[in-house]
């Protein structure tokens, strides 16, 4: 199958080309007719299969189909997590728009609102936002969602870990009931679902691989390490490897901001990504990483979600995540566009219940590989890691909302927002 049998316009079809792309991914086959003719869609797709361009091109061919208005009002809205998702999304709008007259901006939180109000007061068709910054603006006035004729909810999985649930719920509100409805997964709890039912009218559900499974083209390996000598590992595995660009994921920012000044004590190029960098460090960051001045780049969940870097090699988990279905979106940074790559994972005892639950999760015995020198005691702890980093239960209950002191409008149609629990998860709003 081709993109000209998915029946986009001659002006879509040739920014395709000019990217390079002839075939589209399944996800994008199976998405994007249905979006054409309007449906509301429900999809379950991983990272790197090709998800953003599933809803952008079938959006922007809506938009440029239908009235233009003068002041363009914001016709469509996607929601994202975080900035660098945010960002990214854009990016792909832009180049996939390149040759209609449509106008896209972003929206986040972390950085002077200044520039996005000016560009929102040009008029846009589409927005690219963050929940809590599109709130904060809609609060001061400075937005309004009256138009919105195409809503989409991207990383809703994520969305929910994050806490957004309130969040989303406030916006629908103030949309238009009668709109478009596109809402993408990687993986489908209890509460997605319900989430689902709530803002979704008779969805076509589409889905490019099995729920929680992982790609075929990553190949995936357990060491077993004392936990003491993670850090020496991991060292020893880059540099005798001579590993060109590794992405490392670790539980917490103290963590990563640990391992990161050890990797540039052993001389390997090395920057951490996490919620307490502020915006521009995590562009000049990431922008080292892709063109290659660093080595390796060791990042937290919430901001890491989102990355797009291109022929990726190697994931390491420095900490097997604590939330299960963290593990299938961290590896889905590699093997991606086709490409093969490794993700490995260093297990220490007090691991254990979290890599049963992976393996629980995605179906899979992950094959293990020793180290000789770095095995663990065979008699060490299994109990959990403490320090408030055991297995998280999520939790649908609503809570009671705390006093939001923040400065805002008294004639606020969004109600007080509750603050984020967390500072990792804040920063990325």
């Amino acid at each position: 199958m081709s993109f000209n049998s998915l029946g986009l316009s001659d002006a879509l079809l040739k920014a395709i080309s000019k990217k390079g792309y002839s075939t589209p991914s399944p996800i994008q086959q199976k998405a994007i007719p249905p979006i054409l003719e309007g449906k509301d869609v429900l999809a379950s797709a991983q990272t790197g299969t090709g998800k953003t361009a599933g809803f952008t091109l079938p959006i922007l061919q809506l938009l440029s189909q239908g009235q233009h208005l003068s002041r363009r009002p914001i016709r469509a809205l996607i929601l994202t997590p975080t900035r660098e998702l945010a960002a990214q999304i854009l990016a792909n709008i832009k180049e996939y728009s390149a040759f209609l007259d449509l106008r896209s901006t972003v929206i986040f939180g972390g950085v002077n609102q200044n520039p996005q109000v000016t560009q929102l007061r040009q008029g846009v068709d589409i927005l690219v936002a963050t929940p809590g910054r599109l709130i904060d603006l809609q609060n001061q006035g400075l937005i309004s969602l009256a138009k919105v004729e195409i809503l989409v909810l991207d990383e809703a999985d994520r969305m929910l870990d994050m806490g957004f649930v309130r969040d989303i719920e406030r916006i629908i509100k103030v949309l238009p009931s009668k709109r478009q409805n596109l809402m993408f997964s990687a993986t489908f709890s209890k509460d997605i679902k319900k989430l689902a039912m709530g803002i979704l009218h008779n969805p076509v559900h589409v889905e490019a691989t099995p729920e929680n499974t992982t790609v075929d083209a990553i190949i995936q390996k357990v060491y077993p390490v004392a936990k003491e000598k993670k850090t020496e590992l991991i060292i020893k595995l880059i540099t005798e490897g001579n590993w060109k660009q590794i992405l490392v994921f670790t539980r917490t920012k103290q963590g990563a901001n640990k391992l990161t000044e050890s990797m540039i004590s052993a001389g390997i190029k090395a920057a951490a990504i996490h919620g307490n960098k502020g915006q521009g460090a995590r562009t000049k960051a990431l922008a080292g990483f892709k063109d290659g001045s660093l080595t390796a780049l060791v990042a937290t969940d919430i901001a890491a979600r989102g990355l797009d870097i291109p022929l990726l090699p190697h994931v390491v988990n420095f900490e097997l995540p604590n939330i299960p279905e963290d593990y299938v979106h961290r590896i889905g940074r590699t093997g991606r566009a086709g490409a093969s790559g490794e993700a490995i994972s260093l297990f220490s005892p007090d691991e254990t219940v979290f890599l049963r639950d992976i393996e629980k999760l995605v179906g899979l015995k992950l094959p293990v590989e020793n180290i000789k020198g770095f095995e663990p005691d065979p008699n060490a702890s299994k109990e959990p890691i403490k320090q408030g980093q055991g297995r998280q239960q999520r939790d649908s209950t609503p809570r009671k909302p705390k006093t939001d002191t923040t400065n805002r409008s008294s004639n606020n149609s969004f109600g007080p927002r509750r603050p984020s629990q967390n500072n990792d998860r804040r920063s990325n709003r």
